[in-house]
């Protein structure tokens, strides 16, 4: 059997993560995780998020503990290992010295007037750094050249934009990751219920995103200021 591929798909909120998530999880030979970080990330910053308590209750806390399962054996002895992660998860002091044991790397990212457009919806407060847009700059800094995957372009064509990519992670595409079952999943974090019900509800990817939230105010200060680094971020695109 030839050697685990990890790969590491480095996302902010509201930016077709959770479908990814699925897509990759259809594959027979992936193992998939759901934001690893979250709980450490909670417990660092005593943010008050969504399902808090449920949070810390149902997963690791403890960074270093979380570092070692991601780049320990794979799941279930499977071939492929995929990682959801939210880049404004990775706050001080959890360390990112560990992104060398990482076989592969991807960065996901949204035009910001939909990604603060839903983001709205969803929570009260908004910043760029809540959304992860400078963290997925300065990780494309430290990363060097790595795929990057706009969210939609792959619902404007889910399956080129998926067979590029696994061209580029030298993994092979499979059909299977076009679809899935409708529902949850035990890989779900324990979040889902607060998030999860348009994925919960889906059988694959959804129609392509029609034309742009027209925002005011603050948030259309923050897609002004958003909109440089997802344009730069966009130069390698797949």
């Amino acid at each position: 059997m030839s050697a685990p591929v990890r790969i590491a798909m480095w996302s902010g909120p509201r930016n077709l993560s959770t479908t990814m998530m699925r897509s990759f999880g259809a594959r027979v030979d992936t193992a998939v995780v759901d934001e690893p970080f979250y709980a450490a990330f909670l417990k660092i910053t005593g943010l008050d998020h969504p399902m808090t308590e449920e949070i810390l209750a149902a997963h690791e806390a403890d960074p270093g503990k979380v570092v070692a399962a991601m780049t320990g054996a794979v799941p279930g002895g499977k071939r492929l290992f995929y990682q959801k992660h939210m880049i404004h998860h990775m706050v001080d002091p959890i360390s990112m010295d560990w992104l060398d044991r990482i076989e592969r790397h991807v960065l996901l990212v949204r035009h910001p007037a939909r990604v603060i457009a839903s983001y709205q919806r969803k929570m009260e407060t908004l910043s760029l750094e809540a959304l992860g847009i400078p963290q997925q700059m300065d990780l494309s800094q430290r990363l060097g050249p790595v795929p990057v995957i706009d969210a939609d372009r792959v619902l404007e064509d889910p399956e080129r934009v998926l067979s590029r990519l696994c061209t580029a992670l030298d993994i092979g595409f499979d059909p299977a990751m076009l679809n899935w079952p409708a529902g949850p999943r035990a890989e779900d974090g324990a979040w889902a219920p607060h998030w999860y019900d348009a994925v919960w509800a889906s059988t694959g990817f959804g129609a392509p995103a029609g034309p742009l939230p027209v925002l005011s105010g603050r948030a259309a200060e923050h897609e002004k200021e958003a909109l440089e680094i997802y344009e730069r971020l966009l130069e390698s695109h797949v």
